[in-house]
């Protein structure tokens, strides 16, 4: 089964951190870049990073610049966020996704998507 799969979240006090884990299954990441994604509650989903096929280019959202950092590891076909200095705003459900298409390898502003997982809770809260 072609499928990616999350994992990581949970709940975490402000100013605390996590690192969730993107998984492939059943295919190979390292052709493609990969975003995460977060979809807080009662509102639409976001890209909050990117890091494209080398690894060496990555692209932040401004709402996570300076706390998150995205890496990968080929070796375990898995894409990670780390995520420190919490706050009940990063509350939400956090998805990753790899790009397809042309422009696969990259993180261009404008993306294609395909194998999203189910997704991890992140709940931010005292």
């Amino acid at each position: 089964q072609l499928q990616l799969v999350e994992s990581g979240g949970g709940l975490v006090q402000p100013g605390g951190s996590l690192r969730l884990s993107c998984a492939a299954s059943g295919f190979t990441l390292y052709t493609h870049a990969v975003d995460w994604f977060r979809q807080a509650p009662g509102k639409e989903r976001e890209e909050i990073s990117c890091i494209d096929k080398s690894g060496r280019r990555t692209t932040y959202a401004d709402s996570v610049k300076g706390r998150f950092t995205i890496s990968r590891d080929d070796a375990k076909n898995t894409v990670y966020l780390q995520m420190n200095s919490l706050k009940p705003e990063d509350t939400g459900v956090y998805y990753c996704a790899k790009r397809i298409g042309v422009f696969q390898e990259a993180c261009l502003p404008e993306g294609s998507y395909a194998n999203w997982g189910q997704g991890t809770r992140v709940t931010v809260s005292s």
